[in-house]
């Protein structure tokens, strides 16, 4: 089974490294958590918004691997078209987010399922996100 669509939209430029730490005292003790700041609560409110029309009806039953190939298409204001983005954020960074929302949709069982992953960054005429998720044999 494969599944792809094009996501028409400016990708984001915060990742789940935009965290928060909250420091308190818990027992006369310091202790520290981390919070997803408000830019990255938008972020992912705005990809759970523009994946859930392409959410399947069931997920990729857990165990089953999966390849996962993302186009992500800034915008090129000036750049040539379909050159390589090689400036913040990192792809790395970018999939955290995604992944996570995508999980929250039941594309698949776990993310942990994702075995291939082909993440590309680029300058584009046309910005948005593509995606493909493909669940191997």
């Amino acid at each position: 089974m494969t599944t792809q669509f094009f996501i028409p939209m400016r990708p984001p430029t915060t990742t789940h490294n935009a965290k928060e730490l909250h420091a308190y005292m818990k027992g006369g003790k310091p202790c520290a958590v981390l919070h997803d700041s408000p830019e990255l609560k938008a972020v992912r409110a705005k990809l759970h918004a523009y994946l859930a029309p392409h959410a399947p009806e069931k997920p990729i039953p857990a165990g089953r691997p999966v390849r996962l190939l993302v186009k992500w298409m800034f915008p090129a204001e000036g750049r040539p078209d379909g050159s390589w983005r090689t400036s913040k954020p990192d792809t790395d960074n970018l999939e955290k987010a995604l992944k996570d929302e995508m999980t929250r949709l039941r594309f698949w069982h776990d993310d942990a399922q994702v075995c291939s992953e082909i993440v590309e960054k680029f300058w584009a005429d046309i910005c948005g996100v593509f995606v493909q998720v493909e669940e191997l044999a």
